[in-house]
């Protein structure tokens, strides 16, 4: 998609040559006001009136409340939102340069404007089953967080991150990283995104492991029937019940066998324990910007888990 080069998130441009060479000095910045082009820097202080204080190599800058994120003038953004950027990129127009009391330039900048522009020129274009680049900013019992443009945020809620179910987004994600999201709908002006269409079916999944194998998993449920152990995002097994197990602890366990028409992966437990680290590296089997319908389970299940991507508006 074209439009996603120049509506990352926030951060993606922070340390690049031409970003630390359009803050380095006045001029460059007097020649972003004429341009209007997208730059970045980190902000320091959140003040009492909720301006931000930027930090730039050549002298002070300050975006002010209004301007500092799309919707905080009219009230549908909150002052958290501001709040919550202290110590962390923000990108940003340059309005204007002017002088305090002692005669000091300092440069007026605008977040606000720069997120404008990623919705009308690129967020407005999205379509369901888009696959787009994102930053993971906050993580919440009921989902996640993240960045889809611009600092423009959007939320995946915690049924749509996999197919296994976690107890914590943190269990699948770190704040910082960079994800890549789907489009699936559009509500109230907001982007409604899901995550695990891009983790594979059952099948792309069970064809990493071979009956006899043994593997590292998670436990994630304990059951009546038995415990549920995730060997992967989007695939999960059963093992008989013992003793002292718990959801979150890392396991070893036997592949005793594994049946497609049933969707069905059985498992032996070899050993529970606990381990606390960060969550693994996601793999993405998904690698194209846009999927029609995503079919989860194997052509000879009984069932068929599907999600269809269909067209609509903003």
């Amino acid at each position: 998609m074209e439009q996603q080069s120049c509506y990352l998130p926030e951060g993606s441009f922070l340390e690049t040559p031409q970003n630390t060479a359009a803050i380095s000095n006045e001029a460059a910045l007097r020649e972003a006001i004429a341009t209007g082009k997208r730059l970045e820097a980190r902000v320091r202080v959140c003040d009492g009136a909720h301006n931000l204080h930027v930090e730039l190599p050549c002298m002070r800058g300050l975006i002010p409340r209004a301007e500092g994120a799309y919707g905080i003038s009219e009230g549908t953004t909150r002052d958290i939102a501001l709040i919550s950027r202290v110590n962390k990129p923000v990108c940003f127009s340059v309005l204007r340069i002017e002088h305090d009391e002692q005669g000091n330039p300092y440069a007026v900048l605008s977040r606000r404007i720069q997120q404008e522009q990623c919705r009308e020129g690129y967020i407005r274009h999205l379509k369901p089953g888009d696959v787009i680049p994102a930053r993971v900013t906050h993580l919440a019992p009921f989902g996640c967080f993240v960045d889809i443009g611009c600092g423009v945020p959007s939320l995946i809620p915690i049924d749509a991150i996999s197919v296994s179910r976690i107890s914590h987004p943190a269990d699948r994600f770190r704040v910082g990283e960079e994800i890549r999201v789907m489009v699936k709908g559009f509500e109230n002006g907001r982007v409604l995104l899901t995550h695990k269409e891009l983790l594979g079916t059952w099948a792309e999944n069970a064809a990493c492991f071979t009956a006899g194998e043994t593997v590292a998993g998670i436990v994630r449920s304990v059951e009546e029937y038995g415990i549920f152990i995730e060997l992967a995002p989007n695939l999960a097994g059963l093992a008989d019940l013992r003793p002292d197990v718990r959801p979150g602890q890392h396991a070893s366990v036997f592949i005793k066998s594994i049946v497609p028409e049933r969707m069905k992966i059985k498992l032996a437990v070899v050993d529970v324990f606990d381990d606390v680290c960060a969550p693994p590296p996601l793999h993405y089997f998904f690698h194209g910007n846009h999927m029609n319908e995503w079919v989860y389970t194997p052509p000879q299940a009984k069932k068929k888990i599907a999600t269809q991507f269909t067209v609509g508006n903003m």
